[in-house]
């Protein structure tokens, strides 16, 4: 998120929030060579999941309701709730402690990943980051949340 615009949107930090979850969880190499591998300093599947709904409340509304807020339009509202819910119904099936192999294992995670992917390009391509680059730490998505 190195060139995000920090301040055009109310609701940045929740946005930088949403995008971080996003990107982990668009990633099927960074799901290979850090969360399965065990790489420290970008949580798990779950820590993604959380950052996805714990200010915004994604798993409970639409995010509709935050167009002009944390979302620019209706477009990025509506990938970024047809990602929730495709990840969201897997982290129910699987249970939040389940290990790393289980989601990427379970047969509709290539649909929730393609789902992130499309919510991810939208969010970045709009912030006018690369939505190619590799997912940045938690270190660095906090180091991010402090400027401004």
């Amino acid at each position: 998120m190195g060139d995000m615009p920090l301040n055009d949107m109310p609701w940045w930090r929740w946005r930088a929030n949403v995008r971080s979850a996003l990107h982990m969880l668009s990633d099927p190499v960074f799901h290979q060579e850090c969360w399965l591998a065990g790489a420290p300093g970008y949580g798990d599947i779950t820590d993604a999941v959380y950052r996805l709904v714990e200010d915004t409340w994604l798993d409970n509304w639409s995010a509709d309701r935050y167009v002009g807020a944390i979302f620019r339009d209706a477009r990025e509202a509506a990938a970024v709730d047809a990602a929730v819910l495709r990840v969201l119904r897997i982290l129910h099936q699987v249970g939040p402690d389940a290990p790393v192999s289980e989601y990427l294992r379970h047969p509709d995670w290539t649909e929730a990943v393609a789902a992130a992917r499309e919510a991810h390009v939208l969010l970045a391509t709009a912030d006018g980051d690369d939505p190619d680059a590799r997912p940045g730490t938690l270190h660095q998505l906090v180091a991010a949340q402090q400027v401004g």
